[in-house]
């Protein structure tokens, strides 16, 4: 049975918490024409779909169902990094990550699969027996070297429980990100300590390895003009020290 644009429509109005009224005013279209769509009562264009769809910051891959669903193609392709269009994509990635040693930087996909790392992250990842196409959401949610190399890592588990949480709402639900959040949680067991007094500036991840101490926060980026739906769901992080001790070690190492 085909899905209905009207459904697909009412659920993610529903997921964004945005009356008819919201999704009218945002999208710049009458209430009673967004009632109609979803009733069935009117046929959507390819223009207002794609409208609405951006409005309600729906993922690529289910802006094409509802473009199915309303009778049109998809008009989202999901190309391999490799391919020659990338070109410069690609360019541009390897160009963040190089330029960020001495410092740690990772590329990974949406399910946080490792798709690149520079010089100061290939290291620091190694130590812990991650590598490129590892799945980082499963080295930090199963006991294993990267969890135990964090010293801080209740603190850690629930800053990515509540990433990971955002994360799976924008993209209406995701089964991959939803279990490493129930394992994370899994983790954490009874501990539910909460900070005694104000929060700190930025949550760090402190990892002991090489009989040292390094503390990092992150920065996220990802390409803000991206309509492929692999470059879409592709992030960089880049790490930055949080103590001068460790932004000697990386620059003596890396620098």
């Amino acid at each position: 049975m085909s899905e209905s644009f009207g459904a697909l429509l009412k659920e993610w109005r529903g997921q964004r918490r945005m009356s008819q009224l919201d999704l009218g005013v945002a999208a710049e279209v009458s209430a009673r024409h967004i009632s109609f769509l979803e009733t069935g009562r009117a046929r959507p264009s390819q223009a207002m779909v794609l409208q609405l769809s951006e409005t309600l910051e729906i993922p690529r891959t289910v802006r094409n169902r509802l473009l199915h669903a309303a009778g049109f193609s998809g008009a989202y392709e999901s190309r391999d990094l490799g391919n020659e269009e990338l070109e410069y994509v690609n360019a541009a990635m390897n160009w963040t990550l190089e330029r960020h040693d001495p410092f740690p930087a990772i590329s990974f996909d949406r399910h946080w699969r490792v798709l690149r790392t520079n010089a100061s992250a290939t290291a620091l990842l190694t130590n812990m027996e991650v590598s490129q196409g590892d799945s980082l959401l499963d080295a930090f949610a199963e006991p294993g070297p990267l969890r135990d190399a964090i010293e801080n890592w209740t603190e850690v588990a629930r800053h990515l429980i509540a990433r990971l949480r955002t994360e799976s709402a924008h993209l209406g639900g995701d089964p991959v990100l939803d279990a490493a959040i129930a394992r994370l949680s899994d983790s954490l067991g009874s501990d539910k300590s909460d900070y005694q007094g104000s929060l700190p500036a930025v949550i760090t991840a402190n990892y002991r390895t090489n009989g040292m101490t390094l503390k990092f926060f992150s920065t996220i980026s990802q390409f803000g003009s991206a309509e492929d739906i692999a470059i879409a769901d592709i992030k960089i992080e880049l790490m930055f020290p949080a103590d001068a001790g460790t932004r000697a070690a990386l620059m003596a190492q890396f620098g």
